[in-house]
């Protein structure tokens, strides 16, 4: 009796060890937000300079440089930096799930967002099949490009020393320094200005591959359908009884591929699954697009 209670009380601990782990992936970035905002309304919004601002002996201020910044303004710059950058993440996060979703949620459970997720459900049902399709990888090159757009926003900070956060830029509140008014010392601002450079030059570099890649797929996926245009029917319906089938069309697999961990489906389906998503359909490994195996003369 004793060993049994104890394997009970272990499966109650690990049940609510794991109902915790949920509500805390559930609420983790309402959480950064609320910690976040706080942290700004007792500094910035108070008037107050923050640790860091401290430290390096800095106070915000407006365009003019001759004042501090107006309430609203602190109000604005604390919109920007906190709540757009949350909007945006959940928003574009609830419209992928929404298009990518094969019928809607019956779950009635309060989330977060849950009135904007139920008007884009409505939203997303108005649209046909080919219009869903169409918008994911609209909706990918949106979150790609906020990402890069906050990586060519640092680059400029580097070279020109002005704003590090978008939001302080759209905010117009930049820094004064009240301490050592001598002037930086000119090899460091060459650093920043070299450390600046790099980073351009490494997004110039992403982006060459990510259009490549994008060249490369439609140029594959143009191939395709010559290739299934030049297929005669009787042929397909003959072979489809002895070929395997792709998981993604639920159709006879042509043009064989594979993934790094050996899971096989159709050229054009696995190329444009990793649009969207950069892992295997049925065993969730990540793997960049460029490790896909073409197997020629599979059968």
């Amino acid at each position: 009796m004793g060993a049994v209670r104890m394997r009970v009380q272990t499966a109650d601990k690990t049940s609510q060890q794991s109902t915790s782990s949920r509500r805390w992936l559930q609420w983790r970035k309402e959480i950064e937000l609320l910690s976040d905002l706080t942290y700004y309304v007792l500094t910035t919004l108070s008037g107050y300079q923050t640790l860091g601002e401290e430290y390096v002996s800095i106070i915000q201020v407006d365009p003019s440089k001759r004042r501090i910044p107006s309430r609203m303004r602190r109000t604005a710059l604390i919109f920007f930096h906190t709540f757009v950058p949350y909007l945006l993440d959940k928003v574009l996060i609830c419209i992928e799930n929404e298009l990518e979703a094969e019928a809607p949620p019956t779950s009635r459970t309060w989330r977060p967002l849950s009135h904007v997720r139920l008007w884009m459900q409505r939203a997303v049902g108005m649209l046909t099949e080919s219009q869903r399709k169409a918008l994911v990888p609209l909706v990918f090159a949106l979150q790609q490009g906020i990402t890069l757009l906050y990586r060519l926003h640092v680059a400029l900070f580097y070279i020109t020393g002005g704003f590090y956060h978008i939001g302080k830029r759209a905010a117009g509140v930049s820094y004064l320094r009240v301490g050592n008014v001598s002037g930086d010392d000119p090899r460091i601002s060459n650093s920043y200005r070299l450390l600046g450079a790099l980073s351009l030059l490494q997004l110039g570099i992403t982006l060459t591959l990510q259009f490549n890649n994008l060249r490369q797929t439609q140029r594959a996926r143009h191939e395709w359908k010559q290739h299934r245009n030049l297929i005669p029917s009787h042929q397909v319906s003959q072979s489809s009884s002895r070929s395997s089938r792709c998981i993604l069309c639920l159709e006879e697999r042509r043009n064989t591929s594979s993934t790094p961990c050996g899971h096989l489906f159709c050229w054009e389906c696995i190329t444009e699954w990793c649009n969207t998503k950069t892992e295997c359909p049925l065993c969730r490994e990540k793997f960049q697009p460029h490790r896909l195996v073409f197997l020629r003369n599979y059968n």
